[in-house]
């Protein structure tokens, strides 16, 4: 009974539209920022990659949905307009998950700031020119999570999985720009372990 309630919590979690959100603009980056994106996107008037950060394309996507509704077009999601998204399309909260997941099948057994820093390469890869410009097309991309090729990606993420996807989205960063990492203890690849470490969190080496 206890586990299905903190389920049911965390499933309302993730699902709640915009909590907290009063105002999203060009600059800011965070977990509203994407579900924005993917109701956007969802809805036709958002075509590229769902990133969490509210770039120029963005902000267009907003102006053309505020033109279509009726509503002042400048650009800004603000209260006006996240209302009358949230009646268009509905909160899946699809690629949150997916980097909860991600941080789960990967990092699970490392502190809170190694969790964290899984997501934070993740974000770190999506606003590099040498991986995709999308959280889910990063996540996917074939040969480069341990997590999606052996399936514990399709484990059920913890809250503590959700809480560090967040705080990731939201801009933190423990590694300082780290594109991968990995278990020296493990590691075969002698390709990891040619690249310099940048630090060492937990169980896990980062580096550029």
């Amino acid at each position: 009974m206890f586990l299905g309630a903190c389920a049911m919590t965390l499933g309302l979690t993730v699902a709640a539209p915009f909590a907290g959100a009063q105002k999203l603009e060009q600059g800011v980056r965070s977990e509203h920022v994407l579900q924005l994106q993917e109701q956007l996107s969802d809805l036709g008037y958002f075509k590229a990659g769902l990133t969490g950060y509210y770039g120029s394309i963005t902000k267009g996507a907003v102006r053309k949905f505020q033109q279509a509704q009726g509503l002042s077009a400048d650009g800004i999601a603000g209260p006006a307009t996240l209302n009358r998204l949230n009646k268009k399309a509905k909160a899946e909260g699809e690629t949150l998950r997916q980097l909860a997941k991600l941080i789960h099948g990967e990092a699970r057994g490392e502190s809170f700031e190694g969790q964290v820093a899984v997501g934070a390469v993740v974000l770190n890869r999506v606003h590099s020119n040498a991986f995709p410009s999308s959280i889910p097309k990063v996540i996917f991309q074939k040969g480069q999570f341990t997590a999606i090729d052996d399936g514990q990606f399709n484990t059920k993420p913890t809250a503590t999985s959700y809480k560090a996807a967040r705080k990731a989205l939201n801009g933190a960063d423990p590694t300082h720009g780290a594109l991968y990492y990995y278990n020296p203890k493990i590691a075969t690849s002698l390709w990891s372990k040619s690249r310099p470490t940048l630090l060492t969190i937990g169980q896990h080496d980062f580096t550029r």
